[in-house]
């Protein structure tokens, strides 16, 4: 029977000295034919296991192996070794599979992140790729309660769709036909009606025209699923898959999203540091030396644990866009030429850097920009009475910029249609989107999330690529 075990976590976290118990997971080293260092996943500590010398025959003891999973039975003890509490005397030791040392990848030593790029369906098996994927469980699993607890009903959105609810364009098709010998109508061009659909569909680049749906019936909803961008964006910021957050709320207007949003961002922060403060600690230790390695002047001034507790106990600034572009305008290093984009007028869109100009040079503390230029925002976004600017709003976060992008969304029909017009969005495709404004509209508001980027700055991890187990970027689909 193999669900007789006890986790490592389990064992390192109780007093169980004198119990006889079983373990299983894999071996990280074998020192002198004696001391097993056993882990399973649970934590990145592992248990020691004593193989008593002359107990077990050679053959046994060879295939004891970096990589190989082993079943032990045995008692826990007190350790007489430096760093652990506890280790198993073993009694029975079982080879469940084995693992040829000379092949297998990971040795005991330090490994690059890029090496362990290349061989992510085993990188699950280091210290640092094992606290990233427990902490992501942990934010995935607080995001549910979150919202669960204030009453949110959890929607599932169609994966595909016939709509693009960005305009962006940037969308990766999904078909059935041939694509050597697609149906072509008579002017060559592809016919679409006789494809599995009917119609040109795609993957979703977001949930949320399908979230607004459900929360003009049921009042507050949040999406959490994955999303597609066809962006060629080869950049540590960039997935062409990954998962995003997206609430919507019926009566609420922008303060409303804002409080959320940031309410949203402290609590699954501060479950992290509750409940995954082991892991934490570890990658706040990596991160240190990784900063070591970097001049003076690019350093964070904060760790890891301290960028957290900082956001969680300090109020979000709230500031507008023109506010903050009076700001960057007049900064020494928009004067001293220091930006790679000049701030030079009002309506340009904020790069990375100017929103990471704001959060850890200006403010030093998150930031929620709100009342964005018209122009660089989607249609679904209110017009504000200015009659140039929408009810938006963006939080930023230190060291990573942009992390939650929402808004009031638009429930005057007149003014919704008239915008989808100018932005050239067919209004014929989106009537189901519209009939919401037809039959009982209301004010309502939501934010988009990417739980990537949550999950770089909750772990510190610099490249958006090591916090999803498979990353998918441009000319990469492997596993």
């Amino acid at each position: 029977m193999l669900n007789d075990r006890i986790r490592i976590k389990e064992v390192l976290g109780s007093d169980m000295v004198n119990h006889n118990i079983t373990i299983m997971g894999w071996v990280r080293t074998f020192r002198n034919n004696q001391f097993i260092a056993l882990n399973d996943g649970s934590t990145n500590n592992n248990l020691q296991v004593v193989a008593e010398l002359g107990h077990y025959n050679e053959e046994l003891l060879k295939r004891i192996t970096t990589g190989a999973a082993l079943k032990v039975k045995g008692t826990i003890i007190p350790s007489l070794g430096k760093g652990q509490k506890f280790e198993l005397k073993a009694e029975i030791i079982e080879v469940i599979g084995d693992s040829d040392a000379e092949k297998f990848p990971l040795q005991p030593k330090k490994h690059s992140l890029e090496f362990l790029r290349e061989i992510a369906h085993l990188r699950f098996r280091t210290n640092t790729f094992g606290s990233v994927f427990r902490i992501r469980h942990s934010l995935a699993y607080a995001i549910h309660k979150f919202f669960n607890d204030k009453g949110f009903i959890y929607l599932h959105t169609p994966i595909i769709t016939a709509s693009d609810a960005e305009g962006a364009g940037e969308t990766f098709h999904v078909t059935n036909f041939d694509l050597e010998n697609p149906s072509k109508n008579e002017d060559g061009t592809i016919n679409y009606k006789e494809d599995f659909f009917g119609r040109p569909t795609n993957l979703t680049v977001s949930g949320q025209l399908e979230a607004e749906l459900g929360a003009l019936a049921l009042s507050d909803v949040y999406t959490f699923g994955p999303t597609f961008r066809a962006e060629n964006s080869n950049t540590a910021r960039h997935l062409a898959e990954f998962w995003m957050i997206e609430p919507e709320m019926a009566f609420s207007d922008l303060e409303d999203d804002m409080n959320l949003a940031e309410e949203f961002i402290k609590y699954i922060i501060k479950y992290a540091l509750d409940n995954n403060r082991e892991d934490l600690d570890f990658l706040a230790s990596r991160l240190l030396d990784e900063e070591k390695q970097k001049p003076q002047n690019e350093r964070n001034e904060m760790g890891l644990i301290e960028k957290l507790e900082f956001v969680i106990n300090n109020n979000f600034e709230r500031i507008t866009y023109t506010e903050a572009i009076e700001i960057l305008k007049e900064s020494n290093h928009n004067k001293k030429k220091k930006f790679q984009f000049l701030i030079d007028k009002w309506g340009v869109d904020l790069q990375s850097e100017h929103e990471r100009y704001l959060v850890e040079k200006h403010f030093k503390k998150p930031v929620i920009l709100t009342n964005y230029p018209k122009e660089i925002k989607a249609f679904y976004m209110r017009q504000n009475d200015d009659g140039k600017t929408v009810a938006a709003m963006d939080i930023l976060a230190p060291g990573i910029g942009e992390i939650v992008g929402g808004s009031q969304r638009e429930e005057r029909l007149e003014k919704l249609e008239e915008r989808m017009k100018e932005m050239n969005i067919p209004v014929k495709e989106l009537s189901w989107y519209l009939d919401t404004r037809k039959f009982g509209t209301c004010p309502h508001a939501g934010f988009g999330l990417g739980f990537e980027r949550l999950v770089q700055f909750v772990t510190g991890m610099t490249n958006i690529r090591d916090v999803i187990p498979f990353p998918r970027f441009p000319k990469n689909a492997d596993f």
